[in-house]
């Protein structure tokens, strides 16, 4: 377990030393960014499409690290040093998706937050954007970890990881963009239990492609 947890901070220090972190916050602001100039300053209309559109920025965003959460390792013999230790490939799939968020989630609910004041959003719309993105940012984390271990090895891995994560993604967009406009707090109910469930079936869905791209 010493080595998993190893692993899990050397993933994380790398990726903030490395600016793998902040790749995905930079694209994330430049789509901010980006928005208001296209439809223009009418803020009603930014109020209402706004969050969506942070929404499909942090699903795009998910998409920019895909190559070095898996390759890497199975490259340099890391994750074959892991497995003579004794740690099974759900559990290596499991770090990943700690260390993957630790590195992922924390500065990409800050950059909502920035983005937000693009937006127009603050007061309650603002705090149920960050909630639902708190509540998926888990789950986004696991579908990177899945997609990424899933095309190791495949050419054109990038291309073929945005086709497998749009579909899968979906139910995450459309709770977490409808719980902008639902006042009941269902859509958020059910984010969670998406999010959950991606979250547990991660690691055996990763599990299983990292012990077929092994043999």
């Amino acid at each position: 377990m010493s080595a998993l947890s190893n692993m899990i901070w050397r993933d994380v220090r790398q990726s903030y030393a490395s600016g793998g972190t902040w790749l995905p916050v930079i694209f994330y602001l430049s789509a901010a960014t980006l928005f208001p100039f296209a439809v223009g300053p009418d803020r009603e209309l930014l109020l209402e499409t706004g969050g969506g559109i942070l929404w499909i920025a942090a699903l795009l965003a998910t998409l920019l690290p895909l190559d070095r959460l898996v390759q890497p390792d199975l490259d340099n013999g890391l994750h074959d040093q892991l497995i003579v230790r004794g740690i099974t490939d759900e559990l290596i799939a499991f770090g990943r998706l700690i260390s993957h968020w630790l590195a992922f989630g924390p500065p990409l609910l800050f950059a909502a937050f920035l983005a937000s004041g693009l937006m127009g959003l603050e007061g309650p719309p603002l705090v149920t954007l960050l909630v639902s993105l708190a509540i998926a940012t888990p789950a986004l984390a696991g579908l990177a970890v899945m997609i990424a271990a899933l095309t190791s090895g495949l050419k054109g891995a990038g291309a073929l990881g945005g086709l497998l994560l749009v579909p899968l993604a979906i139910p995450l967009l459309i709770f977490g963009a409808g719980s902008l406009s639902d006042q009941s707090g269902s859509a958020l109910l059910f984010l969670g239990a998406v999010s959950l469930l991606l979250v547990a079936v991660t690691p055996f869905a990763a599990g299983a492609a990292l012990k077929a791209a092994r043999e």
